[in-house]
């Protein structure tokens, strides 16, 4: 959608537009009520401040669309659609790496109680795997900036892909 067009459509119709940005619905009434956009660039940033605010329950809304690493997401949705190119290094790399990505999500799940999240688009297989093991080191609260840090890193790349 041109930006234009994400200035100018309905309520409904621009939610719908960024909604497989990330699934936090607050955040996407909040960046569609402060249309119009003067340019692409007002838009990122608007959308970074809303995103900055972001907290554990954001984090919980967030999560529930998004797969573990390694696993393909399910379904003909847009958001699982970009799941599945964004990890497809995950998906193409050998045996081995998959298996190490599947111990370290269990280990990072038991540790943390949630999936582990990471930008997977631009990295290899190796980098997530790599990340992955070294974030298993934080603590709690450090672990939670990092997760909303990529969080918010995916959501705005899905935003600067979707409205041209």
């Amino acid at each position: 959608m041109k930006l234009n067009e994400f200035n100018q459509a309905d309520e409904a119709d621009a939610r719908q537009a960024i909604a497989h940005c990330v699934a936090i619905p607050a955040w996407q009434q909040a960046l569609v009520a402060a249309r119009p956009y003067a340019s692409l660039s007002a838009l990122a940033e608007r959308a970074q401040q809303l995103a900055q605010r972001w907290q554990q329950a954001e984090l919980d809304q967030a999560l529930s669309a998004h797969p573990r690493i390694g696993e393909a997401a399910q379904g003909t949705a847009h958001e699982a659609t970009l799941s599945r190119q964004e990890q497809a290094a995950m998906q193409q790399a050998d045996r081995d790496l998959q298996l190490a990505m599947r111990a370290g999500n269990q280990a990072y799940e038991a540790r943390f109680g949630r999936v582990f999240l990471i930008r997977a688009s631009g990295r290899s297989a190796e980098q997530m795997l790599a990340e992955l093991q070294r974030r298993l080191n934080n603590n709690k609260a450090c672990e939670q900036q990092e997760t909303l840090a990529q969080l918010r890193e995916i959501t705005l790349l899905r935003l600067k892909e979707s409205i041209i």
